[in-house]
Parts: structure tokens; sequence; C-alpha cells
């Protein structure tokens, strides 16, 4: 039973630091795909009122690189450079970066949140989008898939433990 009282004790304090920490500044929170080469295929700004959606292959730096490819254009510190491209096009500059990973999502909004994404996800700006059944911006579709589970709170200290999301302080 302490057990309990201290992962309990653990989560409280963790929400609490999370939200303390979007007083001094928005956290980014990066939906990171390890199987892909530029990885970040969505983004938000998390601060006291709520999620921001940011678009990836829409933020970018004065050089042009953008969120989404922040990996592949960035090998040495991709962290910086996203927080550097957030500050260029959003005018805000996060030192809180939550990378979340496919497996983390899965595990804490269902297995199948990838696909609700997909199938509702109009790909606006993308080639080949008549092809694509859905119909809403990518930021909807991301909400539509959180709600359409729930949240598996008890997931998100799990997925800390297991390496699935990480903070990175930029």
């Amino acid at each position: 039973m302490r057990k309990i009282g201290i992962v309990f004790i653990a989560i409280v304090l963790i929400i609490v630091v999370f939200l303390a920490s979007t007083i001094v500044s928005p956290v980014l929170v990066i939906a990171e795909d390890t199987e892909e080469a530029g990885g970040v295929d969505m983004a938000a700004k998390f601060s006291i009122t709520g999620f921001e959606w940011v678009y990836p292959g829409s933020s970018f730096n004065a050089q042009g690189q953008t969120l989404h490819n922040v990996h592949a254009d960035s090998p040495d510190d991709p962290y910086g450079a996203a927080r550097d491209i957030i500050t260029y096009t959003y005018h805000y500059t996060p030192h809180v970066i939550v990378s979340v990973n496919n497996e983390a999502a899965a595990a804490i909004f269902g297995d199948d949140i990838i696909d609700v994404i997909r199938s509702n996800d109009a790909y606006n700006g993308y080639a080949g989008s008549q092809n694509v059944p859905g119909t809403m911006s990518r930021g909807d579709a991301v909400d539509t898939a959180m709600t359409k589970n729930g949240m598996n709170v008890f997931q998100v200290p799990i997925q800390i433990l297991l390496g699935n999301i990480h903070f990175i302080f930029v």
C-alpha cells in the first residue's frame, strides 16, 4: 500500500511541476515518429490555457529548416533546433519539450489513435489529398482521436518510465 502512495505522490508532483513550468514559458509537446527519418509529425504548445496546435511542416527557422525534419536537419541538437524554430515562427520560446512517441500515444489514447487521425486528416496542403477520405485539419483530427477513447492517465507515468515520453530542457 505504501508503494501506491509514493507512485501517487510522484504523479501529482510531475503534474504540478509540469503545470507550474507553463507559467514561465509554454511547453512544446511533440509527437515523434521513430520510424520516420524526419521524426516530428505533430506538435502543440501547452500552456495554462490548453493546447494550441503547431504544424511541423509550417514551422521553420531563418534557414528554412522545418520542425518536421528537425532530426534530419540538426542531428546534433534537434531539440535546440526545435526551440529555435518555434521561437522564429511563433515568437515564444519553450524551455521544456515533451516528446511522445507512437507507443506512448497508443498506450495513453488507444491502439487505434494513429488510424483515427489518418482517417479524419484531410492532409491539407499535401499532394494526393483528393484520395484521403478525411475532411479535418490535422489539429482537429488529433483532437478527435485523443477524445475518441479518452485518456488513460495511468499510462503516463508508465510510458515515462519506459522511455516513450521524454522531458527535454532546452
